[in-house]
């Protein structure tokens, strides 16, 4: 592995500049605040790199991610593409030596995260997944609490996302594109849940729902199903589900959360910006509430450079983005045989 002598002696650059989110822009501040240095931009779409251009003066614009491997001296690639894409992209990159950030999803199957693993072993390169929602305030303060022990030892997490909504034209809701309704929110929440439950996951199953929104989607035969549903069994005992819907109609769904974490002292309910403990006293429920604080997203492209530079220890490592696309991987192919799989990577 190429080592660097401080942060700004790394050059970065993004394969996708799409105006969605305006992602591309947002991921090369976020290493620059790193202390990188934006480079170079490819994207396939000629007014994104004027865009680009303009965002960015002086940066090196090309058609195609081969391009930019081929003229530029970038030395770490961001993909930001669409989650079938990252597979090809990311060892195109990889091969070519260059270390590598792959937007999350890390990929759709868990076949696909082992190439990728493989080819960044070869190389000598680093590979990660931009899981900046590893430090979101709402993970950060509700770890905080459980490991205070505050609502006693962990039982089980009900982690779900969604609501009452047609699926929109694009590719998000394409099933062979994005991988189907689990993966999209599905990963993230998956991800908080596994800094949660520190066990072996060992079996998984899956359950999906379709036929009220899909088959009116007519921009796509494979659109994605309308609920998804899985349960993580783990060796320690505890157990995890995971609900992503757009059929949900429940009122009281924004003050569910995106996970409820019950222990055997009480129940900790994580939304984005607020947090809600249920415990017990003198036979009656007491309901503390607050706000969460803010997000440190910013520690991700942080702990890259760190790394790079002086071998800090990587945080999200491919083994570790590879857990949650396992679990949805298995998610779907339960879903289609119609029992539960045990889990090859744990």
């Amino acid at each position: 592995m190429a080592k660097f002598k401080r942060a700004s002696d790394i050059k970065v650059g993004v394969v996708g500049y799409g105006p969605t989110f305006n992602m591309g822009r947002q991921h090369l501040k976020e290493m620059q605040g790193a202390g990188m240095t934006p480079t170079a931009v490819a994207d396939a779409d000629p007014s994104r790199l004027e865009v680009a251009a303009a965002d960015w003066p002086g940066i090196q614009t090309y058609p195609s991610p081969a391009a930019m491997l081929r003229k530029s001296g970038v030395d770490l690639v961001t993909i930001i593409t669409p989650h079938n894409t990252h597979t090809k992209l990311a060892t195109q990159a990889l091969k070519a030596g260059r270390h590598v950030v792959v937007e999350k999803p890390l990929a759709i199957t868990t076949a696909q995260c082992d190439g990728m693993i493989a080819a960044a072993k070869k190389a000598g390169v680093v590979l990660s997944t931009y899981h900046n929602r590893h430090w979101d305030g709402s993970i950060l303060r509700a770890l905080k609490t459980i490991r205070a022990n505050t609502i006693g030892e962990v039982v089980r997490i009900e982690a779900h996302f969604g609501g009452w909504e047609k699926p929109r034209d694009w590719w998000r809701s394409s099933r062979s594109i994005s991988g189907g309704i689990l993966f999209d929110w599905g990963v993230h929440l998956l991800e908080y849940s596994l800094q949660i439950i520190q066990s072996d996951a060992i079996e998984v199953a899956g359950f999906a729902s379709s036929g009220y929104w899909g088959p009116k989607i007519k921009w796509k035969a494979d659109a994605s199903e309308d609920e998804g549903f899985a349960v993580v069994r783990f060796a320690s005992g505890q157990w995890l589900t995971l609900c992503v819907s757009s059929i949900d109609s429940d009122s009281k769904y924004p003050e569910r959360g995106m996970l409820e974490i019950t222990g055997t002292k009480g129940t900790y309910v994580m939304g984005y910006s607020t947090w809600a403990l249920h415990t017990q006293r003198d036979g009656q429920t007491v309901v503390t509430k607050g706000a969460n604080p803010p997000a440190e997203g910013w520690r991700y492209y942080k702990n890259v450079a760190d790394h790079l530079v002086s071998g800090e220890r990587l945080v999200i490592t491919p083994q570790w983005a590879r857990r949650p696309i396992h679990i949805l991987d298995l998610a779907v192919q339960s879903a289609a045989q119609g029992k539960a799989l045990r889990t090859k990577y744990r």
